[in-house]
C-alpha cells in the first residue's frame, strides 16, 4: 500500500509539470487572430503562378520518378549480390 502512495507522490508533480508545459506551448496559438490577414494577392511565395504553386512542379515529378527508379535498381542489385531468396 505504501508503494502506491510513493508512486502517486512522484506522479502528481510530473503530471502537473507536463500540463503546465503543454499550456505554455499553446499560448502563441491563443494569441493568434482567427481573422484573415489584410494582404491582397494570394500566396506571396508564388507571384503570378496561382495559389500554392511554389517551385517547379515538373522538376519535382521527375525527381520523384528518378528516386523511385534508383531505389528499384539498388534493390535489384542487392538481391542479385546476396543470392536472392534462400529456402
Amino acid at each position: 500500500m505504501n508503494g502506491g502512495r510513493q508512486l502517486l507522490r512522484r506522479l502528481v508533480p510530473i503530471v502537473g509539470l507536463a500540463m503546465t508545459m503543454l499550456l505554455m506551448a499553446a499560448t502563441p496559438v491563443l494569441a493568434a487572430s482567427p481573422s484573415p490577414s489584410g494582404s491582397v494577392g494570394g500566396d506571396p511565395r508564388s507571384p503570378g503562378q496561382g495559389p500554392g504553386l511554389v517551385g517547379d512542379p515538373a522538376f519535382a515529378i521527375v525527381a520523384v520518378v528518378a528516386i523511385g527508379l534508383v531505389a528499384v535498381a539498388l534493390t535489384l542489385l542487392y538481391v542479385r549480390l546476396t543470392g536472392g531468396r534462400r529456402s
